[in-house]
């Protein structure tokens, strides 16, 4: 079964709490990162139909610190919750879970299949025909 578009909803309320979270982490103001040097990206923020779920998908520049900074992040929800709480007017506020995004790499992927000399050659192929 195909997964429903999100409701105009729950784009907003994704949007504002991306906001709030981004702006903690440039902040510096999560405890649990200070000591992981790497820079941290929230790229999207998912949330449920019923908006009591959030997946927050994130980016480190750094692939090593990646399942630390998830941790920590982690460790630091019901923080961000608060930090929700106090800045939006939302009813609940969403459970948090942090996941790195994958959408970069699966790019690559593709493009890399793309530049293969065999898929190039199959390519050609098709644009004589």
């Amino acid at each position: 079964m195909a997964d429903k578009e999100p409701s105009q909803r729950q784009l907003r309320v994704g949007q504002e709490i991306k906001k709030i979270i981004a702006k903690q982490i440039e902040r510096d103001e999560i405890r649990n990162l200070q000591g992981i040097n790497t820079l941290v990206t929230v790229m999207e923020v998912k949330v449920s139909p019923d908006l009591k779920y959030a997946s927050v998908y994130i980016i480190t520049s750094s692939k090593e610190a990646e399942q630390q900074v998830i941790g920590g992040l982690q460790l630091a929800a019901n923080y961000l919750r608060k930090v929700i709480m106090a800045k939006t007017e939302l009813r609940y506020v969403p459970e948090l879970s942090f996941r790195i995004d994958k959408s970069f790499e699966e790019v690559d992927k593709i493009e890399k299949l793309l530049r293969d000399p065999k898929v190039a050659r199959d390519l050609a192929k098709n644009d004589e025909e």
